[in-house]
């Protein structure tokens, strides 16, 4: 069951977040927990972003790329999967348009962390923040929207307890993050720092969880990987219909009646000759009836 599939991808995205995190802290931490250029003169604790200034600006730009762009995959992988079939199908024009947006506001956030990352907090302070809240809006919206759509889809396919159970982890996701951003707004702004910095890393920590908990959402996808999808299965079914209408030799339904047979040769012939009828190979016409010969 386990073999390549689309749940590698966000594993794939979510591992590269965790790693990327994890280098810039030990980093820091290694190099004996600097107070670097972009930290207030009270901070202790250093923010992603103030790490993500300093020579590991590329690891940032770089890892924080590759993970939103392949976690927008992921979204775009989703609807794709439910048209055809791979996953439960949706069954209205809603869930459909709550996909796309969730597709939408994820391609808005990946442009956000990108954004901030190359205009970083050193050099671009309002930039970075400005993108900084791009990023994190963007994913909540998405996360939103796909979380409307699974209950939708929680509706009507009630057999399927991934897909409540994946609706109930992006919910927490939400309420988590939004609470985790207001707090950390909170903390900027009354310039308590490194609360706010701490808090900045449990979020990016909670995000890694929010884009691994789509391998779960793609695990069916291994299982259904050789069958139509619902418009599939329909347009098959609609053209075998469309031939069968149209039967052999003008016969009604499609029908195609073959001539009659004996001995399991056509033309109803016996013994295998063409005879017209008649048997032993016989071509001529029937002899007449003659009354039989006297001279025994």
């Amino acid at each position: 069951m386990w073999g390549f599939s689309f749940w590698i991808v966000p594993v794939f995205s979510s591992l590269v977040w965790l790693g990327m995190l994890l280098g810039m802290l030990l980093t820091w931490v290694t190099d004996g927990k600097p107070h670097l250029a972009s930290m207030d003169p009270n901070q202790s604790v250093a923010y992603i972003s103030d790490i993500g200034a300093t020579d590991l600006k590329p690891l940032f730009i770089a890892m924080s790329a590759v993970t939103v762009v392949s976690f927008d995959l992921v979204f775009i992988m989703e609807r794709w999967l439910r048209h055809k079939g791979r996953l439960a199908h949706n069954t209205s024009w809603l869930q459909k348009i709550l996909s796309i947006i969730s597709i939408i506001a994820a391609i808005a956030g990946a442009a956000g962390l990108i954004l901030l990352s190359i205009f970083d907090t050193l050099r671009h302070p309002r930039l970075h923040d400005a993108f900084l809240v791009l990023f994190i809006a963007g994913y909540v919206v998405a996360a939103i929207f796909i979380c409307w759509e699974y209950q939708r889809l929680g509706i009507h396919h009630r057999q399927y307890r991934l897909i409540r159970m994946s609706f109930w982890i992006k919910l927490a996701f939400i309420f988590i993050e939004v609470a985790l951003a207001i707090a950390f707004g909170v903390m900027s702004t009354k310039e308590h720092y490194n609360r706010a910095a701490v808090l900045e890393w449990v979020i990016a920590l909670i995000y890694f969880f929010f884009v691994l908990s789509f391998a779960l959402d793609f695990v069916p996808a291994v299982d259904t990987k050789y069958h139509h999808s619902e418009e599939t299965t329909l347009e098959m079914a609609a053209q075998e219909s469309a031939l069968a209408g149209d039967g052999a030799d003008g016969a009604p339904g499609g029908r195609f009646y073959a001539p009659p047979t004996a001995n399991g040769m056509n033309g109803g012939y016996t013994n295998g000759a063409g005879t017209n009828g008649y048997t032993n190979g016989e071509t001529g016409a029937p002899k007449p009836n003659v009354p039989p010969s006297r001279n025994f």
